[in-house]
């Protein structure tokens, strides 16, 4: 295949969890720049149709989709729904999350609301999903790790700033990566790739300046993540570019976890 074309997602579907987020919106202008179908899917439809309509203004083809990640019912619905609209789900982007627990020492309830969208419903839509590409044969999932999936948290950075990083955030990020690896050896035989990327701390100009400082002391490119830098892993990974790979785990985190 020409390189072009092992890049090239024309006629695919792509399903990106969260596809309004920070690192979300790059993520769906990737894969619909490479010609796919990209399917916005979270639980505020009004904010993943305000993301579908600036990039349908562009010419690409992306469309909304309202879910609860948190509810299994509301996957396998969603899931149905799509199989309605469209003959297969080609690629599978799993960057939701949800951020109940904010500090060490919160109520173990905000640990037990964050575990059922980013522990058991990972594994549910991931699963769901699954099921339909290994029955054909066919498919790509993608999960959106962190630095916190494979580093430690360096408290150091947030001195003097009222941010913190919160343990739950550190464990389900840990877990994603277990759960990818393991997902990759399920799939693997049916021909369906599993792999994960793990993004660093992307610069949305809110943070205080003494964090920024420290932040790009501590990456080896000296910078934040910018809306472009997360983009071509992910393409990359969905793409026939990365027919052998599967099981990865890649960093796209400027150097900040070496």
């Amino acid at each position: 295949m020409h390189i072009n074309e092992l890049f090239d997602l024309t006629g695919q579907v792509a399903v990106v969890s969260g596809g309004y987020g920070i690192y979300g919106r790059p993520i769906c202008e990737a894969l619909a720049e490479a010609g796919a179908h990209v399917v916005i899917a979270a639980r505020d439809r009004a904010r993943c149709e305000e993301c579908a309509r600036t990039l349908r203004q562009r010419g690409l083809l992306v469309s909304a989709e309202c879910y609860d990640q948190g509810e299994e019912d509301s996957i396998l619905e969603l899931r149905q729904r799509l199989s309605q609209r469209f003959d297969a789900i080609d690629v599978l982007v799993n960057n939701a999350v949800s951020r109940p627990m904010r500090a060490y020492a919160d109520d173990l309830d905000r640990w037990r609301e964050s575990m059922d969208v980013n522990s058991t419903g990972l594994f549910a839509i991931c699963r769901t999903f699954l099921e339909p590409m290994m029955a054909r044969r066919k498919g790509s999932v993608v999960n959106i790790g962190s630095i916190q999936s494979v580093a430690a948290p360096r408290f150091a950075l947030y001195a003097d700033t009222d941010m913190t990083t919160s343990p739950d955030y550190h464990f389900h990020k840990h877990g994603l990566i277990g759960l990818t690896s393991y997902l990759a050896a399920w799939a693997g035989p049916a021909n369906v790739r599993v792999n994960a990327v793990s993004p660093g701390g992307f610069d949305t100009g809110d943070a205080p300046t003494s964090f920024r400082t420290r932040y790009d002391e501590h990456t080896l490119l000296g910078r934040m993540a910018g809306h472009d830098d997360i983009k071509g892993a992910v393409l990359f990974l969905a793409s026939a570019a990365a027919a052998y790979i599967t099981g990865e785990n890649i960093r796209v985190d400027g150097g900040y976890s070496r």
